[in-house]
């Protein structure tokens, strides 16, 4: 339980220190280009989770996602004590990661975001967005376990172009950029509804998910 748990921690710690850090990176060097800016973010939020997914997957599922840790519970994999511990750690690492990402690039570690993410079409494509994420960690661990640090990867990386909202898909991310005002920040108003949506996209990606095994 132990290990779980610092896995999950570290993870979503380096996952959000990552997308962050790279947003911050991506602004200072693409001059005020925000399609060079969010190519930047995406890159290297996809290679991130290709290498936590592989390190620490054997360990705790690499979850580093409370929509993904809800999915699993629901499945029979998580008891409710891991499934609350999980949510408690992806959340505090997530922060702790903004916090390390501001301190690295000298800005100040307590911020509070500006960025306003608002509106009908961005929570759907946060549904969406999440949906996609947990079909394909649940499909890939089913069907293709050896390639899913590559599925996940990938799947984000195409996400963070064709939703309207860049793909957050995790509820403790979301949170966690909310105390970054920078490129990939959001403001606190806006988070409510970014999480029921990554939520519900979650719970219709599982329903599907049965849909298709039980009609096997």
């Amino acid at each position: 339980m132990r290990q779980k748990l610092i896995c999950e921690f570290m993870g979503t710690l380096l996952l959000v220190a990552t997308v962050v850090g790279s947003g911050i990176m991506a602004a200072r060097l693409s001059g005020g280009n925000d399609a060079i800016a969010l190519l930047g973010n995406t890159l290297a939020t996809g290679a991130i989770l290709y290498v936590l997914i592989n390190i620490f997957g054997s360990i705790s599922g690499a979850h580093f996602n409370p929509a993904v840790s809800v999915a699993m519970a629901l499945k029979g994999e998580l008891n409710k004590d891991m499934l609350t511990a999980y949510i408690c750690v992806q959340v505090i690492g997530g922060i702790c990661g903004t916090f390390l990402a501001h301190l690295m690039f000298e800005t100040p570690l307590l911020q509070l975001s500006e960025n306003l993410r608002s509106g009908m079409f961005q929570y759907i494509s946060e549904m969406v967005a999440t949906f996609g994420l947990v079909l394909t960690i649940l499909l890939g661990v089913r069907y293709k376990p050896d390639a899913v640090a590559m599925l996940v990867a990938l799947y984000i990386t195409a996400a963070y172009w064709f939703t309207a909202s860049t793909s957050f898909a995790n509820p403790a991310v979301t949170i966690a950029r909310t105390l970054t005002d920078s490129f990939s920040g959001i403001h606190f108003g806006d988070t409510g509804f970014f999480i029921l949506a990554q939520l519900l996209g979650g719970m219709l990606a599982l329903g599907f998910f049965r849909i298709l095994n039980t009609s096997k």
